[in-house]
């Protein structure tokens, strides 16, 4: 086999890219429906506030259009990914406090990237519940003060 001819060049190449590619796009597979399918617990899940700042120099009307087109609510949130609030904060927009394994935190980010932006502009918190640590205190306050 002549190792100078054009042909081989361009064959080996092509011929390790095709033995290659399926096995690798199967592990994407894997890996992509295995975080869609990573359930929700206390030991792998994150909060994230998500500020949606929308663009107040165009009408809703041609905001909710752009929103459409670019399918914002078919894709975010994505699915399994869990709403704990999603509030109008006037003067700001909207804010949308999500609980997702942190295994899914780049598909919440793509999902906004894709669908959100031109029309919001976005802002990122990891969030935790501080309410019942707010409620301990207040309590140990109030049990102080009547002593």
């Amino acid at each position: 086999m002549n190792k100078s001819n054009p042909l081989h060049l361009l064959l080996l190449p092509a011929l390790l890219a095709a033995a290659l590619l399926p096995v690798s796009a199967t592990a994407q597979t894997a890996v992509a429906l295995n975080e869609k399918t990573t359930p929700i617990t206390a030991d792998n899940a994150v909060m994230l506030t998500v500020f949606l700042k929308h663009d107040q120099s165009r009408p809703l009307g041609e905001l909710k259009t752009q929103l459409a087109r670019q399918a914002f609510h078919a894709v975010f949130p994505p699915p399994g990914v869990e709403v704990l609030s999603w509030n109008i904060t006037m003067g700001i927009g909207q804010v949308v406090v999500l609980r997702l394994p942190a295994s899914r935190l780049a598909e919440v980010n793509l999902a906004i990237e894709n669908s959100a932006w031109g029309v919001y502009t976005t802002e990122f918190f990891p969030t935790y519940n501080f309410m019942p640590i707010a409620q301990a205190e207040q309590d140990k306050a109030r049990r102080s003060a009547q002593q």
